[in-house]
């Protein structure tokens, strides 16, 4: 499970610039609960990454709006599950925050024929309203 975390084809962060922290989980669990480790704090510095080229590290620490990026994980009761959900949040929160902006949309007009079929259902609906209403 260790090793460099793939967060996709261009962008791989080698283990040493993930800090691991390990905690007692909160709620049921049973006796396990009190002795075993098992929450998971994932912590990953953007700005002292090296994985990471200057223009995607500047579109993420905007999109992110930090520095540091810190998953907690404690979902499962083993420690080494927690560890792998908390490697995928940070990747998928990674790939996210570098993604190139979406296309802009091009402004387009309605056809006349779209327009024509609004103005012939906004007249019908208006004579069946106008039908219903009682004589003077």
């Amino acid at each position: 499970m260790p090793g460099p975390l793939v967060v996709n084809d261009s962008v791989v962060i080698p283990d040493a610039e993930l800090v691991w922290r390990f905690s007692r989980s909160s709620g049921p669990g049973g006796q396990g609960v009190n002795t075993t480790d098992s929450r998971v704090e994932l912590t990953f510095d953007l700005a002292a990454s090296t994985a990471l080229p200057p223009a995607l590290k500047e579109r993420a620490r905007g999109r992110l709006g930090a520095d540091t990026i810190t998953i907690a994980a404690s979902e499962y009761r083993s420690q080494l599950r927690n560890r792998e959900a908390a490697r995928h949040r940070l990747a998928q929160r990674l790939r996210e925050a570098i993604a190139p902006p979406p296309k802009r949309r091009r402004p387009t007009k309605p056809s006349r024929g779209a327009v024509e079929r609004r103005i012939t259902a906004k007249k019908h609906r208006s004579d069946v309203k106008r039908l219903r209403r009682d004589p003077p």
